[in-house]
């Protein structure tokens, strides 16, 4: 890639093209935010993105952005990024509708500016994710480091058929019934023979597919099958123990202060037993269960509550 490695930054509003170099990086984050989330970017900053080295192995974490359509807002963002250098912002503008190719964007900076790093981790700002433990699952990963694609893995999703949805994919462009397996977009990792592979079978897949279900395609095309890993949260948030998040990789739809406070305490250098561990998982799936029986029970209340009035 280093013949094109000037034309390809030429296509960024800010390239980020020197982050990764004179470093041996074991894990790329990669953060999908939006433009107009500075508050929540920078309380990712103070919290669990907020290390360069675990076990002695570097990791690096960054921002990917498109456009915003304030002008306003750009020279907020050229601020941020002159302050942290931890942005990447592609040109084509930040909407629902172009959130694939800010994945795409991201399998491209990755091959093309950091192609040695040895795992790259996608996901999303609205999620908690403990670095600790996903690197020591990457580390124990000894024997196998290419085609890695995993994260929690979803089966038989179905296309979003209704032409008045943001969703909407026409049978144009996917006729099938059914995606094939791929990881949730909220986070997975892939090795970086992964992402090349992504990224070249990337020219032959539709954009107007969900983010995640376009990796999953072109994972397939490429011949790399996801592996499933409870660990990862998926969408769910899972309720607070100190020790349960000690052990799982992510867990979703974190607030700004939640995420600082919650992770003072996992911070504290504090271990857990194996005993502790496993209380604060059964704690954790115990809590979680009955929050998602919780908005259950309020969505058939609401759902009756309508058709009563009908």
């Amino acid at each position: 890639m280093e013949p094109h490695k000037t034309n390809i930054s030429k296509s960024y509003i800010i390239s980020g093209s020197e982050a990764c170099s004179n470093q041996e990086v074991f894990l790329l984050t990669i953060i999908c935010s939006r433009p107009e989330n500075r508050t929540r970017r920078d309380a990712i900053r103070q919290t669990w993105s907020n290390m360069t080295s675990i076990r002695g192995y570097t990791v690096l974490t960054l921002f990917a952005l498109g456009k915003p359509s304030a002008e306003t807002m750009q020279r907020e963002i050229n601020e941020e990024s002159q302050k942290y250098s931890d942005v990447i912002e592609g040109s084509f503008l930040d909407c629902s509708r172009n959130q694939t190719w800010k994945t795409v964007m991201s399998m491209e900076w990755t091959v093309t500016f950091c192609s040695h790093a040895r795992f790259i981790l996608l996901t999303e700002e609205e999620v908690f994710v403990s670095l600790p433990s996903l690197v020591e699952y990457l580390l124990s990963l000894r024997t196998h480091l290419e085609d890695i694609y995993t994260g929690r893995v979803i089966h038989q999703g179905v296309p979003d058929r209704d032409p008045q949805s943001p969703g909407f994919v026409p049978l144009s462009q996917y006729p099938d019934e059914y995606y094939p397996d791929y990881c949730s977009g909220t986070a997975f990792v892939i090795s970086q023979d992964v992402a090349r592979k992504v990224f070249i079978a990337s020219k032959e897949v539709p954009v107007s597919v969900p983010p995640d279900v376009f990796v999953g395609i072109c994972a397939k095309n490429a011949g790399i099958i996801p592996l499933h890993s409870s660990r990862f949260s998926g969408k769910r948030h899972i309720r607070y123990n100190r020790c349960c998040y000690k052990f799982i990789f992510t867990s979703s739809e974190m607030a700004d202060d939640e995420l600082v406070q919650e992770w003072q305490e996992i911070s504290n250098g504090k271990d857990c037993t194996l005993l502790e561990t496993y209380y604060g998982l059964v704690s954790c799936k115990v809590l979680t269960y009955f929050d998602k029986f919780k908005h259950f029970n309020i969505d058939v209340i609401k759902k009756e509550a309508l058709h009563f009035s009908d």
